[in-house]
């Protein structure tokens, strides 16, 4: 076992190896440890965004998480109109938390349209709590409810079988 200290990074510069493709830029990083930060830019941007920007580990320059920002996001942190990450925010967000304005796909979702174990959707939800005018899930609320316990205008549940609801799902569902 070393009796060395550790070596603080943030007092040194770094070294990164840098790599140019035809397609981005990859700047990566091994840390002593063996960790591997790594990033990648594309070259081509779209409204002042990377058309890909992708992060993987932490910054040795500041020893935190870099939030991924571009037309595509992929990261830890993403941001972006097609975002994919633990906690992603965009117009499409997929991640463990999506925060997205027209589709969410998560552990936690939102969006106009969402699939999540917890789905706050405006329009239309799925998942274990739902919600939206349209929702589906073994707890939901909204307008249109199939639900093993829903609250709405009209529901199918195992409390209730709402005619309305009964048939709007199933000529949903194509029966």
């Amino acid at each position: 076992m070393s009796t060395e200290a550790p070596i603080n990074l943030l007092l040194h510069d770094i070294q990164y190896q840098v790599t140019e493709t035809a397609w981005g830029t990859w700047r990566r990083f091994v840390y002593p440890n063996g960790q591997l930060f790594q990033e990648f830019t594309s070259h081509r941007a779209w409204a002042g965004l990377p058309l890909v920007h992708y992060t993987q580990g932490k910054c040795p320059e500041t020893g935190k998480r870099i939030i991924a920002h571009g037309v595509i996001a992929i990261g830890r942190f993403a941001r972006g109109l097609i975002a994919i990450g633990q906690a992603s925010i965009g117009l499409i967000a997929i991640g463990q938390l999506g925060v997205g304005l027209l589709f969410g796909l998560g552990q936690a979702a939102t969006g106009a349209v969402c699939i999540g174990q917890l789905a706050l959707g405006m329009f239309f939800g799925v998942g274990q709590i739902a919600t939206g005018y349209i929702a589906v899930g073994q707890i939901a609320v909204g307008t249109y409810v199939w639900a093993q316990m829903g609250w709405g205008d009209h529901v199918w549940d195992s409390r209730n079988v709402n005619a309305v609801a009964q048939d709007f799902f199933l000529r949903l569902v194509g029966k």
